[in-house]
């Protein structure tokens, strides 16, 4: 917890000045009370004397006090809030080397139920926008918060051959473009949407702009690239009766992540990828701010201000 206006701590010196004062007014009647020649006439006097019940109204004025004291400090904590304006573009990467069985059943069917819990878990303020890359990149899906649509573009996924990273990065960061312009349109609010690309491949780039350079259009847009590398080394394909073998190019996939500003992660099971999923969703989805929890506060020490009077009223017949 942290505040904002710290300097009303200070307040709190003069309730530790109440608190000793009230402790040296005690002792002073106790002095004088000492004072009296005959305890007999005293106790004739005055029988019945205020019991240690009398501290407890004080007690509970001085919690309050203390506790009001904090709630004017401007107690703050951090909170999620969900992001309603946010985009993600997941690209997925389709080229052959998605075949692999080191993944079971293989890296594509793997990878595509991933992405389904990845959609079903995002929060639904966000738009999202699905795109698949092999030789080339399309945008199956603009960026919507429909998430059916998203859904069924993922469970028709189709292989083919090569893979263009870059293109890929190009057409989501132009997908995030024209996404902006008409939110723009329609409320007003100019300037480009909170927006990241969330790239699972597994392989180089064998066609299309190089991935440095589509890299840097993104870092240029603000736009980080969270890249995903799923699968083994030791994956392989068969192709034409021969087993090639696919192995991962985590290199170049790192160069994305820290020319965009965004991060890396390997995943090398179907768990794993969903657990990274999972992990990004969470940072997308929401964002950390600080929230006023000053109101509790507040209200403890009114109730314990209140509740301090009135036992006053009813041991002393006055407020302290």
């Amino acid at each position: 917890m942290s505040f904002e206006h710290p300097f009303w701590l200070a307040a709190g010196v003069l309730v530790v000045a109440l608190a000793v004062g009230y402790l040296l007014a005690q002792q002073r009647t106790h002095r004088h009370t000492l004072r009296f020649a005959n305890f007999e006439l005293l106790d004739r006097v005055a029988p019945v004397r205020p019991g240690r019940w009398r501290h407890l109204p004080t007690v509970f004025v001085l919690v309050g006090l203390s506790l009001l004291t904090v709630a004017m400090a401007g107690p703050t904590a951090e909170a999620k809030e969900p992001r309603n304006r946010a985009t993600v573009m997941l690209a997925i990467d389709v080229s052959l080397s998605m075949e692999a069985t080191d993944v079971a059943p293989n890296r594509l069917a793997a990878a595509q139920e991933a992405a389904t819990t990845f959609v079903d878990e995002l929060t639904p303020g966000v738009n999202l926008g699905i795109v698949s890359f092999a030789g080339i990149a399309a945008v199956l899906v603009s960026p919507t918060t429909d998430r059916t649509a998203a859904k069924q573009a993922i469970a028709g996924l189709k292989l083919d051959e090569r893979t263009a990273t870059g293109e890929a990065i190009v057409s989501s960061l132009q997908a995030i473009d024209r996404l902006s312009k008409t939110l723009a349109d329609v409320d007003g609010n100019a300037g480009p949407v909170p927006a990241r690309i969330v790239m699972m491949t597994d392989g180089k780039r064998t066609v299309g702009r190089t991935e440095q350079d589509a890299a840097q259009q993104a870092a240029d847009a603000k736009v980080p690239v969270s890249v995903i590398a799923f699968g083994t080394d030791h994956g392989s394909i068969s192709y034409n009766g021969t087993q090639i073998p696919v192995p991962l190019d985590t290199q170049s996939m790192q160069e994305i992540a820290q020319i965009s500003g965004g991060d890396f992660h390997t995943a090398a099971t179907a768990e794993e990828l969903k657990s990274v999923y999972a992990q990004l969703g969470e940072q997308i989805g929401y964002e950390i701010k600080q929230q006023d929890e000053s109101r509790p506060w507040l209200i403890a020490g009114t109730i314990a201000a209140v509740i301090g009077s009135g036992a006053a009223l009813v041991l002393s017949r006055r407020i302290p």
